[in-house]
């Protein structure tokens, strides 16, 4: 079997589906360090994501593939990790922003899914909002996972501190969305 270089980025996005089952149980062992093991995993996902995307998008390697697969591993990954949150620290304000993000994520991929049906993908592309709230989740999810204080910064409290900033544009780039495919929503015709 010889490498090709146009596989990378589904190699790529498969490591992080492959990385969500080693997340998980690390991030449940019961011992000292697996908290910081399991954000060093939350980490390489974060970077095979920005990775396979940027290769695909610099040298071209794009894939029917790897355009289905990468944000399924994407929201795999961040629905899996919100779920182990709230299993670990079962509060309200967790449970309630597990709830809006995980439901932001399936109505805006069954809308996109819809959207294309009827010819009009591009009207819910992605948009700056939806890059700050992935960023604004990414950080949160760290925090949160790695859970104890360093160095004086109180990094639970952060970490819920950004996932409710991620939670107000999840509902704020929820709206875009909405908004931009209501004429779409809206419209008597069926084809």
């Amino acid at each position: 079997m010889t490498f090709n270089l146009q596989q990378l980025p589904n190699l790529l996005t498969l490591l992080r589906i492959v990385l969500i089952p080693v997340f998980v149980v690390v991030f449940f062992l019961p011992f000292e360090h697996a908290r910081l093991i399991a954000t060093v995993i939350l980490f390489i996902a974060g970077i095979t994501d920005w990775l396979d995307g940027f290769l695909a998008r610099r040298f071209e390697l794009h894939s029917p593939l790897g355009a289905f697969l990468d944000p399924v591993a994407d929201k795999l990954m961040v629905s899996t990790a919100l779920v182990a949150i709230a299993v670990a620290d079962p509060q309200l304000v967790i449970g309630v922003s597990v709830m809006v993000i995980i439901g932001r994520e399936i109505t805006i991929s069954a809308l996109r899914e819809w959207m294309a049906e009827v010819g009009a993908r591009a009207t819910v592309a992605v948009s700056m909002i939806g890059k700050f709230k992935t960023a604004a989740q990414m950080l949160a999810l760290g925090f949160l996972v790695y859970r104890d204080d360093l160095w004086g910064i109180p990094v639970y409290t952060v970490g819920v501190t950004l996932l409710l900033i991620s939670v107000v544009l999840t509902l704020w780039s929820m709206i875009v969305y909405l908004k931009a495919a209501w004429p779409s929503l809206s419209s008597d015709e069926l084809d």
